[in-house]
């Protein structure tokens, strides 16, 4: 790899960065007095973040983050916003931008620009003001920035402040000349061109006949695609989803059983305590698979109605063995539901024998996040005792549109659902392949896959860190280099885990790269 970046949190890192800021504030721009040290400390250093270019774990380039106030530049020119006409929210200012001379000519610069970009919209952020010298305005132009007053500094080292935006920076050259994010993530999941223009299309009535016919052509390609007999869609998220469930088992009574190993099996806990649910739970380590015979073994020990797991523990990416489960349940008469928000669409599934499923319209679905769905196996009539918004017997009386629904959302999912069926298995091979290289790549680097590939959901891939290196760190530092990957959630953070989502279907190119600079954020080889 040529270059990559990271955040400057080593402790050898400070004295390079003095070096380089001596270099470049001394000895290139006679900025400030030379001393026999040869070293230039910030006045600001211990509030600045330092985004470092590195080559050949050398630091060639650089540039420092402030956001407290006053700025240097509030102390130049008095306070930015008085010279602004729109005045930003959030700003942070940006300082001691630096690539060393041997690498000016090289993408060094444009990589910074991108880290920068990545870590201002991570922070929240929204302008970016700097000093930029009289010397390389134009290089200021092609990174978006515009001047905004009077130019400050000696004659030896002017400088003129500048502001740039998001808006400035995503029609500027240097947008153009860096390699596009990677998403990684499991949700928001990457969203096809095809996808968005659908999205984008003027809002039609719920009540049309134009949505009628839309609706009823997503439901059935979500049959197609899973085999259920009946599904609903309810603007909100998987946790709607999974309430709607909740009040159906509500319905069902009796005791029933609720697999535990990871965060959204504990989270199916929380919705049954909320409906006052009987029941008990089977709870496992995290990351472990669930052992049919164990299960077995459980639903024997007394007499249970129904039995509600997750079918992909997106926590850890165990994929347990719906159609073995489903089997158990249906030979001991046992009502099965089953959150599946990360499976449908990254894997073939079948609800055949399924009472209840959950899902989503992101994530494997590859659409825009707002829609759940529940999948269900019987016409459900209408119930009184059970929130309007949650009764799925008023959707199915009303078929389907019982209330106010989003034409956007539901065309964007049509269209997203048009890729998919279109060739499925092709899908499934390639999350299957990206999967199994990307474990192959980290495994020689003797990072832990949490999950074994023969239990595991090839759309997302947990790390478990080696001692002594930080989940977040990486996770901040891979996001500078243009890869958003899954590390914010307190359940990973707790563990020290980094999840890689390949749900996105990320090209070899993509994941060639990741690897190789993996192995330079890792000091792997």
């Amino acid at each position: 790899m040529t270059y990559y970046y990271r955040l400057a949190v080593l402790p050898q890192d400070a004295e390079r960065i003095h070096q380089l800021n001596y270099r470049a504030f001394v000895e290139e721009i006679p900025q400030h007095a030379s001393n026999e040290q040869r070293l230039l400390v910030d006045p600001f250093h211990e509030e600045n973040t330092y985004i470092v270019c590195l080559k050949e774990n050398e630091i060639v380039g650089m540039l420092a983050l402030r956001s407290a106030r006053p700025f240097s530049l509030d102390k130049k020119i008095g306070p930015i916003e008085g010279w602004l006409e729109h005045k930003p929210q959030h700003p942070v200012e940006i300082r001691l931008l630096v690539v060393d001379r041997a690498h000016r000519r090289g993408r060094a610069f444009f990589g910074l620009m991108q880290g920068l970009v990545n870590w201002c919209k991570h922070a929240g952020y929204d302008a970016a003001v700097i000093s930029g010298t009289v010397r390389e305005l134009k290089l200021y132009h092609h990174m978006g920035f515009q001047p905004f007053a009077d130019p400050v500094g000696t004659e030896e080292a002017k400088y003129v402040p500048m502001i740039s935006s998001f808006a400035a920076y995503e029609k500027s050259a240097a947008k153009r000349l860096v390699a596009p994010t990677v998403n990684f993530l499991p949700g928001p999941p990457k969203i096809a061109e095809n996808v968005k223009a659908a999205f984008a299309n003027e809002a039609f009535s719920h009540r049309s006949a134009e949505y009628a016919r839309l609706f009823a052509t997503v439901k059935r390609q979500l049959l197609d695609l899973t085999g259920a007999k009946h599904v609903q869609l309810v603007q909100g998220t998987g946790t709607l989803a999974n309430d709607a469930v909740a009040a159906q088992l509500s319905r069902i009574g009796g005791r029933g059983l609720i697999v535990v190993n990871g965060e959204f099996g504990q989270r199916l806990c929380d919705h049954a305590k909320r409906f006052g649910l009987v029941f008990d739970c089977l709870e496992q380590e995290w990351g472990e698979v669930l052992s049919i015979d164990q299960l077995a073994e459980q639903l024997d020990s007394q007499e249970y109605s129904w039995l509600w797991m997750v079918h992909c523990e997106t926590s850890t990416g165990v994929l347990h063995d719906l159609e073995k489960i489903t089997a158990l349940c249906r030979a001991r008469a046992v009502r099965i539901a089953v959150d599946c928000a990360s499976s449908v669409g990254t894997v073939p599934v079948n609800f055949r024998d399924v009472d209840f499923a959950s899902s989503v319209s992101g994530k494997g679905l590859a659409s825009y996040a707002g829609l759940g769905l529940v999948f269900h196996q019987d016409v459900i009539e209408p119930d009184e005792t059970i929130p309007r918004y949650l009764d799925l017997g008023q959707y199915e009386k009303y078929e389907g549109i019982p209330y106010t629904q989003s034409s956007n959302i539901v065309v964007a999912l049509h269209q997203s659902l048009d890729n998919i069926l279109l060739d499925p298995p092709q899908r499934f091979q390639r999350i299957r392949y990206c999967a199994d290289r990307l474990r192959e790549g980290v495994e020689e680097m003797g990072v832990e896959v949490l999950a074994s590939k023969e239990c595991a959901n090839p759309g997302i891939l947990t790390f478990v860190l080696p001692k002594g290196k930080s989940s977040k760190r990486l996770g901040d530092d891979l996001l500078l280099n243009g890869y958003r990957t899954h590390y914010e959630s307190s359940y990973l953070q707790e563990r020290n885990w980094l999840q890689v989502a390949t749900m996105n279907e990320p090209s070899d190119e993509e994941m060639e790269r990741f690897l190789e600079l993996l192995r330079c954020l890792l000091g792997v080889g």
